[in-house]
């Protein structure tokens, strides 16, 4: 007897048809049916009743199936305690800032609840700092923006998300918006304002700069900082605007401001997940890695990450 006939009899026997079992499991019907009789022959009496309409248990195949249903739940404990007690270690993470405004916390939730024994580390910073840090093997994952800063030194980048990107400004004092300014805006209705931008080591500036080039705008750029916190500190300040993607709605301090969706075509950040090559990286890091993907397809679909859209891939 095969633990693989027991779910092929449990499957076959909450279906009520060996058809619509042999569909879930992935495999043909004929022989699924082939399975279940070497397993009826192997007890010697019948588990299944054969009609028209479908299967039923017979009595002997109800009784089975019961403890059958346990044996399975028992053989799935085993696994996953034995995967717990497998997959520990220490796996670090790049994210940049607005990144790790958004995705770091759940992230970090969803790994000690269902992987107490890996400890994660996250480092934050500009995109090409994470780069030549994934380079230089210092940690082991990270979320970058430009395709440009990775290189055959990786191993394979992953397209994330599209984030769509916004001009962030100060509140009139008395918090009233001002009047015309609350829809979209173009890069170059822009080109007037005082920006507060990363400095052009930044992924997000990079990206931003080929847009203006592209929109034929040369930006007012009057202050360069490399801190998130700070650039929305001096834009709540009234020192100057600034061009951020969706991540950054989610930080309390964005709510005070005036926030307007840029609307060039072609304006917008992809996050790419890279890591090392495949075979340095550790089972713990290869958990981190399916479970980031998982935590920023909820974050999206729940409309969380505000603003961006899911790669097919």
């Amino acid at each position: 007897m095969e633990l693989r006939q027991l779910k092929y009899l449990v499957t076959a026997i909450q279906c009520g048809s060996v058809g619509k079992a042999a569909a879930e499991l992935g495999m043909a019907t004929s022989a699924l049916s082939q399975q279940i009789s070497r397993l009826e022959s192997e007890l010697s009496t019948r588990l299944l009743t054969r009609g028209a309409s479908g299967v039923t248990p017979t009595e002997a195949g109800a009784a089975f199936f019961s403890h059958a249903m346990l044996a399975l739940r028992h053989v799935e404990a085993a696994v996953a305690a034995a995967q717990g007690a497998r997959l520990s270690g220490v796996v670090s993470l790049g994210l940049a800032p607005t990144t790790a405004s958004m995705l770091a916390i759940p992230l970090i939730e969803t790994m000690s609840r269902r992987y107490p024994n890996i400890r994660v580390q996250v480092v934050e910073g500009m995109s090409g700092h994470l780069s030549g840090m994934l380079k230089a093997r210092q940690i082991d994952i990270a979320i970058l923006f430009n395709t440009e800063s990775v290189s055959s030194a990786h191993g394979e980048a992953i397209p994330l998300l599209d984030e769509r990107l916004f001009l962030f400004g100060p509140q009139k004092r008395d918090g009233a918006q001002p009047s015309g300014t609350d829809g979209p805006v173009t890069l170059a209705d822009t080109a007037s304002l005082p920006l507060i931008l990363p400095s052009r080591g930044h992924g997000l500036r990079g990206t931003l700069d080929r847009s203006f080039a592209a929109a034929g705008v040369a930006p007012n750029v009057v202050l360069e900082i490399d801190s998130l916190a700070i650039i929305m500190q001096a834009v709540s300040s009234g020192l100057g605007y600034t061009i951020q993607p969706g991540a950054v709605l989610s930080n309390a301090s964005a709510e005070a401001l005036q926030v307007r969706p840029v609307a060039d075509d072609g304006v917008y950040r992809t996050n790419l997940l890279v890591s090392l090559p495949e075979h340095e990286l550790s089972p713990a890091a290869l958990v981190l890695r399916a479970q980031l993907r998982k935590v920023v397809s909820a974050l999206v679909r729940d409309g969380r990450w505000r603003g961006t859209s899911l790669h097919d891939s």
